[in-house]
């Protein structure tokens, strides 16, 4: 490359000339950095100064106070009025509106370069756009294409609503890029397009303002801060573990992303001390290409490097993220051929400068590849040169030096390379497609013939929303591995996308047991959903003649007697049952409790049967959803019940609101009724008159937990809206979080079901039945040894296939999500009668993820239903919605509603037996 060489000189040029002689910097900015800095070492010559006195507004002349400022934090909408000032003053900015939050929040894209760069966006993007698809491009015709493109280098923070500075930053930053002119900065700006994110989750953002003035400002002791206890409407952490992204603002940057195809993606969150640069650990995902592999540590260890010149201390590179799951938010683009960066950068939950103490060993935990994230930071290592203090005054401007420094030097090194980033862009993508052609599976096959086609368009709407290409057979075709119909779907993987779709369907397999994953180590869409997946190993797939498939909805289908005496919507599976029996909340629908013959089709157990005269509503809902409805002459001969519509609640403790955030969306787009309730509904008792199932979703790491609670505080933590915090008090609202629903709230949930209620619960939360005295005849207990489960897909056995709870599922075995739920022990007679679903265990149940002591597991229960007085509890060792992904599960939980009158378990607990445990459970509590 022609200008490989002239970059090594730059390099050098700019990092010896930081500063623009002949531009004035605003000496109030430098004064009050250097105040704000807690050592001299926490900052470098890269952000000590600001241009001053330029036509173009600071943050200071807009928002008040230079960045970093103690105590001020920015609300997200006077972070778009600051980008909007910017880009009403220069050409050199250009702010893009790029789609809606849940709450009505624009979600935002910030193009800033050169003048003439932003004049051009759309001929970059056009460029991009073809080296992203290099089908037809020949080496010659794509190098023309690099040398005249510029990389799109793009920059998100606060994802983590409570990781507040690096969206403070991040305006600095681009009125830095905007103004200096110093030789780094104008390379910068003339080489790559940096494209910002300023706040990747805009509606948690203010909500984590609010709560850390109304609570933390004043905090001075880490230890001691609380947390918010929502950041977006339904999820907290999570919103960065979103693999089918649920959430709308991470639907608006993949849709962004796709359109514009940025090479890099480098995302900015706070955590570990003092800077964490991703360097793409083991295990790694072997689908991605090697390259990744190469650039990630390359990067990594630049920026280490520079920052390590400067005299920073605390920056490291490796033994903490490990680069296998694609789940993640910015990982979009290593999923496209692109790279996702990401930082961790210290921060105090807010902008008050505090006492850090950095040693914070746990030598019971270990990550994978090195453990550094959970031993001793201060311990110097291999990836880790200069480690930080054990002890240090910490502040929001230290925490922005050390993002600020390190996002400059990254795009120095850009700017210096970027022919050698949008080759490896392009030699990746190009990559892929010829790995399709030369890697089983060449394809895969989603036959047409399967009964529930709602799941299937479900792994059809996530695999075309990520930009893989999808087709329907035209005809009939026949491989060496199987014969499919016409209409049935193909993923052919000699595509740019080819690798994205393998990742996505095939079995993961954990190269190395002895490694830890970071988060879950499966998430096989097959089985997730319970869809049949086939992978092809004929390469004849790729030739098969398909229509282009962008997006596909089922349509029911009427069949059968025109003047029907009963409809019939066969059960085969669908989740969508439920969203029909709740839009039918007005018509009496029954339920066959067993399968039966009409007009020589047959039913399974769980068709709804719906009178004739509901048909005008019935027809166009069912067609809307994807469910056939059979018009039959006469009522079928077969055991029926009511299906119910059931009073729902879901419990939430303030500590534990995110997996309740998964069930609630669940619910919101099942179109489910419920109320959230949390311990103060619980402590005003007679909750069996307002409910007839309370769902307990997983919540807490333990029973106790589960029942205590947020610890008590000094004094209330008010999650209520007023004039002064008004995005405080939504999805619930409490004059005190702290605290538990303790052993009153225990003996409430007793009441419930001894009143006839249906306690449900979930994961996690299903020890708190046995534990605190409500099921005494069950107790629970803990794997032994080396017992390691991150989210691996396991075989569970229907044991009870004639339960209402497993309508819908024609198969003896099912795939599950393992969630590390109570290991139950009860007797051996209520052992057969009330375990309905139970773990075969051993390593050949596992059906894809890491699962080290499969063995532990064998024969355990997976669902169990017990009396409990007049009421029953339904206990769920899995947790059958998990993030918006195991969608086959679903119906266990949606049919528990539908039916919760008929689930019947065999009575074998005297009440005095009960009454005695469930003292003896409160004793001492």
């Amino acid at each position: 490359m022609p200008r490989c060489f002239p970059a090594v000189l730059l390099i050098v040029c700019c990092v010896c000339s930081l500063v623009s002689a002949a531009q004035t910097m605003d000496p109030d900015y430098a004064a009050r950095v250097k105040e704000w800095t807690t050592k001299p070492e926490f900052t470098s010559p890269l952000v000590d100064h600001l241009p001053a006195g330029s036509a173009v507004p600071s943050p200071h002349d807009v928002l008040g106070h230079h960045i970093g400022a103690p105590k001020q934090l920015t609300y997200y909408a006077d972070v778009l009025r600051y980008y909007d000032t910017l880009a009403a003053h220069t050409g050199r900015v250009k702010v893009m509106r790029i789609g809606k939050t849940e709450e009505g929040r624009d979600s935002v894209i910030v193009f800033v370069g050169s003048e003439d760069s932003i004049a051009h966006l759309d001929e970059e993007r056009k460029n991009l756009a073809r080296l992203a698809d290099p089908r037809g491009l020949s080496d010659a015709e794509a190098h023309a294409l690099i040398a005249k493109t510029k990389p799109i280098y793009t920059l998100s923070g606060g994802l983590h609503s409570a990781e507040l500075g690096p969206p403070e930053m991040l305006m600095e930053l681009a009125y830095r890029l905007v103004t200096e002119d110093s030789p780094l900065i104008q390379k910068i700006r003339s080489e790559v397009i940096v494209a910002i994110m300023p706040v990747a989750d805009p509606d948690g953002r203010d909500r984590a303002i609010d709560w850390y003035y109304a609570h933390n400002v004043d905090v001075t002791d880490y230890e001691k801060m609380s947390g918010v206890p929502y950041w977006g409407k339904y999820t907290k952490h999570d919103d960065n573990r979103d693999i089918n992204y649920a959430g709308m603002a991470n639907q608006n940057f993949l849709r962004w992303y796709l359109e514009w195809h940025p090479p890099i993606m480098h995302d900015l969150h706070e955590s570990v001390p003092f800077l964490y640069i991703y360097s793409g650990q083991a295990p790694q995902n072997p689908l991605w290409d090697p390259i990744v592999y190469g650039e990630l540590p390359m990067l990594a260890n630049w920026d280490m490097s520079r920052l390590t010149s400067y005299g920073m201390p605390g920056v490291w590179t490796h033994g903490y993220v490990d680069a296998w799951s694609p789940g993640y938010v910015a990982i979009m683009a290593t999923n496209h051929n692109g790279l996702m960066r990401f930082y961790e950068i210290m921060g105090n939950a807010g902008a008050t400068t505090m006492e850090r103490k950095i040693w914070q060993p746990n030598p019971a935990i270990s990550g994978g590849g090195g453990g550094g994230a959970f031993g001793n930071f201060t311990k110097r290592q291999w990836y880790r040169p200069n480690p930080p203090p054990e002890h240090v005054l910490w502040s929001m401007r230290d925490n922005t030096n050390y993002a600020e420094t390190g996002v400059l030097t990254s795009l120095q090194f850009a700017a210096a390379f970027p022919q050698v980033l949008l080759e490896n862009f392009y030699v990746k993508s190009r990559n892929a497609v010829t790995a399709g052609t030369k890697e089983e599976p060449y394809g895969f096959i989603l036959p047409a013939d399967q009964e529930d086609l709602t799941r299937v368009a479900f792994v059809i709407h996530i695999l075309r929303m990520q930009g893989i290409e999808v087709g329907r057979l035209k005809a009939a075709a026949k491989l060496s591995d199987g014969e499919y119909r016409a209409g049935s779907f193909v993923v052919k993987t000699n595509q740019p996308y080819g690798p994205l779709a393998k990742t996505l369907l095939i079995k993961q397999t954990d190269p190395d047991p002895e490694l830890t994953t970071y988060d879950d180590s499966a998430w096989t869409m097959g089985l997730m959903t319970n869809t049949v997946v086939k992978p092809t190993k004929d390469i004849a797939v790729q030739g098969l003649a398909v229509d282009t498939v962008d997006e596909y909805t089922p349509v029911g289908t009427l069949k059968g007697a025109s003047a029907a005496a009963v409809h019939a919507v066969p059960d085969h599976g669908s989740p969508n049952m439920v969203t029909l029996r709740y839009g039918l909340k007005d018509v009496p629908v029954q339920i066959a409790e067993k399968s039966f013959t009409a007009e020589g089709t047959t039913f399974s157990a769980g068709t709804f049967l719906v009178p004739a005269n509901a048909a005008s509503s019935l027809k166009p809902l069912a067609a809307q959803l994807g469910l056939d409805v059979v018009g039959l002459a006469a009522s079928p001969q077969v055991a029926v019940h009511q299906a119910a519509l059931p009073r729902v609640a879901i419990f939430s403790t303030w500590a534990g609101t995110q997996d309740v955030g998964w069930v609630r969306y669940t619910f919101d787009q099942y179109k489910v009724p419920y109320d959230l309730i949390f311990k103060e509904r619980v402590l005003a008792g007679n909750l069996a008159k307002d409910y007839d199932v309370i769902l307990i979703p997983n919540q807490a790491r333990s029973a106790k937990a589960l029942v205590n609670g947020i610890p008590k505080t000094d004094k209330p933590l008010s999650y209520k809206k007023t004039d002064r915090f008004k995005f405080l008090g939504d999805y619930g609202a409490s004059d005190d979080i702290s605290g538990g629903m303790g052993a009153a709230g225990v003996v409430e949930f007793e009441k419930f079901t001894e009143a006839g209620g249906l306690l449900v619960t979930l994961g996690t939360s299903s020890s708190f039945p046995p534990e605190f005295g409500l099921t005494p005849k069950i107790d629970t207990s803990n794997p032994a040894g080396k017992f390691y489960a991150p989210g691996p897909i396991v075989e569970a056995e229907i044991v009870h296939p004639e339960d209402p709870i497993f309508y819908g599922y024609s198969a003896k075995t099912v795939p599950v999500r393992y969630a590390n739920g109570p290991l139950f022990r009860m007797p051996e007679e209520m052992d057969k009668q009330d375990v309905l679903m139970r773990f075969p265990g051993g390593e050949k149940s596992v059906m894809s993820g890491l699962f080290n002591g499969a063995d532990d597991i064998k024969g355990r229960a997976a669902v169990v239903v017990t009396l409990d007085g007049k009421g029953e509890v339904v206990m769920f060792a899995t947790n059958p919605v998990w993030r918006w992904q195991n969608m086959g599960e679903y119906r266990m939980i949606f049919n528990t509603l539908m039916n919760f009158k008929n689930l019947a378990p065999v009575p074998l607990a005297a009440p005095e037996d009960k009454d005695k445990a469930l003292k003896a459970k409160h004793e001492g509590f």
